[in-house]
């Protein structure tokens, strides 16, 4: 029997970095921005934006997150851009 080898997904990754990029581009009533840190630094820098912008008057969340090698983490956090 076969082994079942997953296809490599990196074309799809493009795709959706590109697509991301260009939703990025158009008028958005979010401010977003993406890191990639270490498990601990990406905890911290959670912390902070929630801290800066509390998720009551900013609706500031982790829009999407994944796990890298390393134990890094790329995660995009989502707010408002004021309390209005």
């Amino acid at each position: 029997m076969a082994k079942f080898t997953p296809p490599p997904l990196d074309g799809l990754k493009r795709r959706i970095d590109r697509h991301r990029q260009e939703k990025a581009g158009r008028s958005s009533m979010f401010v977003r921005e993406t890191f990639c840190l270490s498990r601990d630094e990406a905890r911290q820098k959670a912390r902070e934006w929630f801290d800066e912008y509390p998720k009551a008057a900013y609706w500031t969340e982790v829009e999407s997150w994944r796990q890298l090698d390393g134990d890094r983490i790329e995660f995009t956090m989502r707010r408002l851009p004021s309390a209005d």
